[in-house]
């Protein structure tokens, strides 16, 4: 059995998977920054932390076992945290301490996993198909099944599962959007890989599949989809909004992982990407509309597409691809997660989980195209001779455009998935 405090790295498809989503979001988002943190201030304390928690998040993709997992999963909740109450205010202070006080709360439930795995499993290292043998799991099982639930809602509380999710429509608004577009592009993932790396590389999928842990997993993605979208589609402050939608669409990869099949698995990992690049893009763009018209809520933008026409365009081009439209990389994963869900066997939600995934994306169209038709089609009585044209300058708008770019490429090209995987 390995030493408790054995910190080891290792790399593998999976970690080069997330490691590359995480580059990307980090380095598109922070090339917006230069020219948006001038209008929040104290550049360089916000940059300071920006970097460490990119550092962290870096060595958690690499994680070899899963006491080192566990350490830089606490290192990225304290390294965020700045982030989070960055401006200072009181509402910026409470938000970052639900964020801290959810976040640890998760992380001690995968603690108390952590112990039992240490106690009953050969190894804490990554291993494909688990770490016990098939006498601990006989002898153990009832357990051993408790503490695979445990860790699912544990790393699930970073992810925004029901019924851990309040911390993100609170800290999403009052972090810079920068930041809010790390924390739902990427530091929410950090939770999804906790969970595929405790189930698919601790636990084992083949001991978990068909069990009351793999039902009750499903049911909770289930409700964390539906109930994320409708509360978006409800919502009118615009990065809430987009938080609220995140909530939602984490929850879509979750569920690809807890059908345990292979088409769900690789639409699970496709949207990791897919929705990493969406969601940062469309945080960029909110965090653009606030720079230049100072304008936070939906219902304030009627024709905002006639001031930063290219700007809006790129946000309906990304919300295209956050609802699953031809020809974007949202349509292949989600496609990829509704077949595997069809053929996955299981009583019920092999009908039920399609039926609602195609319901959220109908909300997920309500709650997003309205700010596109809205902000490019105002009506005949809007004044759009009064309207000046005023793009933000290229080092705001040069990032929305690649995810962008990003966002369709992999719709046209799906077999970068397999490309990374490979590596």
């Amino acid at each position: 059995m390995d030493t408790i405090l054995n910190i080891q790295f290792g790399i593998d498809e999976i970690s080069i998977v997330f490691c590359v989503l995480g580059v990307i979001v980090f380095l598109m988002a922070g090339i917006f920054s230069f020219e948006y943190m001038k209008h929040e201030g104290h550049h360089l304390r916000y940059t300071i932390f920006y970097l460490m928690a990119f550092a962290v998040y870096v060595a958690l993709c690499f994680a070899g076992n899963l006491i080192t997992y566990y350490l830089f999963f606490e290192l990225l909740t304290l390294t965020t945290f700045p982030l989070v109450l960055h401006n200072g205010s009181k509402e910026a202070i409470m938000a970052g301490l639900k964020y801290l006080f959810y976040s640890l709360c998760g992380a001690y439930m995968s603690l108390f996993g952590l112990y039992f795995v240490y106690k009953h499993g050969e190894t804490l290292s990554f291993t494909k198909g688990g770490v016990f043998t098939d006498a601990a799991f006989s002898g153990n099982g009832s357990l051993l099944l408790i503490c695979a639930m445990l860790m699912i809602f544990g790393f699930g509380v970073k992810g925004g599962m029901f019924p851990m999710h309040a911390w993100l429509p609170t800290a999403h608004p009052v972090a810079p959007a920068p930041a809010s577009a790390v924390l739902s592009a990427v530091i929410v993932k950090a939770g999804v890989l906790g969970i595929l790396r405790s189930i698919y590389y601790i636990f084992g999928a083949d001991r978990l599949r068909g069990t009351w842990v793999q039902s009750t997993w499903i049911i909770f993605t289930l409700i964390t989809v539906f109930m994320g979208s409708m509360l978006a589609y409800r919502e009118d402050v615009l990065k809430k909004r987009l938080a609220y939608s995140t909530v939602s669409q984490v929850s879509y990869i979750l569920f690809g992982l807890a059908t345990m099949t292979e088409d769900s698995y690789t639409g699970g990992l496709m949207h990791v990407l897919a929705h990493g690049f969406i969601k940062c893009g469309l945080f960029l763009v909110a965090g653009a509309i606030i720079y230049m018209t100072g304008k936070t809520k939906v219902s304030e933008l009627r024709g905002i597409g006639k001031m930063m026409p290219l700007t809006i365009w790129c946000f309906t081009i990304l919300s295209l691809g956050l609802i699953g439209i031809p020809p974007t990389g949202g349509f292949i994963s989600k496609w990829y997660l509704a077949t595997g869900a069809l053929f996955s066997g299981i009583p019920v939600f092999n009908w039920l989980g399609p039926v609602i995934l195609l319901v959220s994306a109908l909300l997920t169209a309500g709650y997003l195209l309205p700010l596109s038709i809205n902000g490019l089609l105002p009506g005949e009585d809007f004044d759009s001779k009064s309207v000046e044209k005023r793009e933000p300058n290229g080092l705001m708008l040069f990032p929305i455009m690649v995810l962008t770019i990003l966002t369709v490429l992999m719709g046209l090209f799906p077999q970068i998935l397999d490309v990374l995987r490979g590596m």
